[in-house]
């Protein structure tokens, strides 16, 4: 439910006030592989917005976050997920719009492995699907019209990744000591990032051409001997300076959804930390069956292949998988959905299972279920080995006001 008032004289402005607050609990059934970690971790979540809308043709945007965990301190910890002013106009037969402050911008079309995203830093500590961003500081330009959209974006400052703590489930086998990372360049992360993108719709085909130059989000993981920890061996976050060319599209038609996202990513190190330009690619399709049964329901399957030229030198986990899923969507009042995806390594015989179920109580309360398991793992598929005994099973229960 938004709340609605005018707040300023002569009816200038409009305000709206909504947002969500949830409660989190996570169990964890395996014993943790290093000392100090929780079975059980509760948390609370707050994250409010603020939208204000002037007559005068410009909107702010507020939405700050907030989260209380109670077995991990680094997940209890505050950002400012949006906070940007809004202006729009037009030019000739388009439209632009500006704006301004800290956002979060989302590319891509597939389920498994965003690989064109990449204005937003990725708020690790929330899940490891790595779905959670940051919020951004940036200038976000945009041109809008027959031709196509077009998207220039100016970052001005890095976020840098949040990492589980030592007391945290879901963490390296080595403590990452991101109070002190280190970067490519000199600047550090107040290095001027650059980015564009181009997207046009032919008809039931989508596409987005993209462009960055800057500091990467993806950092490297260096082992290094801590001079604050007392001589500990941990893992310290190296940000470095590359370029990335990028490509999503979508075939649309009644039943089917064909999707694609590849990158060409140069000045980049690998997993042995050597210097490597690569390209990386998922391909898929997802195929939708509606009314199943003569229902309401509406029941998807689909599949995805995950492929980095890198192989095991990939500094991540799709280095060369497939994913299946299924979708159900019940399109009942309460809103009931169910997703799983089951991905699996061609190299190792590592697999991961997901289920996540969803459903609206009432109008502003409704529940979340998700199971995420590993299985599997092998000790020298050294990217999921650390958090073999991690698999959990989270029950979130959600207020929207």
């Amino acid at each position: 439910m938004a709340l609605g008032a005018q707040v300023s004289a002569g009816d200038e402005m409009d305000q709206e006030i909504f947002g969500e607050i949830r409660i989190e609990n996570r169990w964890y059934p395996e014993n943790p592989a290093y000392p100090n970690q929780s079975e059980l971790a509760s948390g609370i979540v707050f994250e409010p917005e603020l939208y204000l809308e002037s007559v005068h043709g410009w909107s702010f945007t507020l939405v700050p976050f907030l989260r209380y965990d109670s077995a991990d301190p680094h997940r209890s910890h505050a950002d400012l997920r949006e906070a940007y002013f809004l202006l729009l106009g037009e030019i000739g037969d388009g439209e632009w719009e500006l704006r301004l402050g800290v956002d979060r911008v989302f590319w891509g079309v597939v389920e498994s492995n965003h690989l064109v995203d990449i204005i937003n830093q990725t708020d690790l500590i929330e899940h490891p699907d790595e779905e959670v961003e940051l919020g951004q500081l940036m200038a976000h330009a945009t041109w809008s019209g027959d031709l196509g959209v077009a998207e220039v974006f100016i970052l001005p400052h890095h976020r840098e990744r949040t990492y589980p703590s030592r007391n945290g489930r879901l963490r390296s086998s080595l403590v990452v000591d991101d109070d002190h990372p280190s970067y490519e360049h000199g600047a550090e992360e107040w290095h001027l990032d650059f980015a564009v993108r181009y997207s046009q719709n032919f008809g039931p085909f989508d596409v987005g051409v993209s462009y960055f130059d800057g500091t990467s989000r993806d950092p490297l993981l260096q082992p290094q001997v801590s001079q604050q920890r007392e001589g500990e061996l941990v893992l310290v976050p190296h940000y470095e300076q590359i370029r990335q060319f990028g490509i999503d599209a979508q075939l649309t038609t009644d039943e089917w959804l064909f999707k694609l996202e590849a990158i060409h990513r140069s000045d980049s190190q690998n997993l042995r930390f050597a210097e490597e330009d690569f390209a990386a690619f998922v391909i898929g399709a997802e195929y939708t069956f509606y009314s199943v049964f003569e229902s309401a329901a509406d029941f998807g399957i689909l599949g995805e292949w995950c492929y980095d030229e890198r192989g095991k030198d990939a500094t991540n986990i799709f280095d060369d998988d497939f994913l299946v899923g299924i979708r159900v969507a019940f399109n009942d009042v309460q809103n009931t959905e169910i997703f799983s995806s089951f991905l699996k390594d061609r190299h190792y015989s590592t697999s991961a299972f997901v289920i996540e179920f969803s459903r609206r109580i009432t109008d502003q309360w409704s529940a979340d279920l998700e199971l995420f398991s590993l299985a599997n793992v092998e000790r020298k598929d050294v990217q999921l080995d650390p958090i073999r005994r991690d698999s959990f099973l989270e029950f979130r229960l959600n207020y929207n006001f």
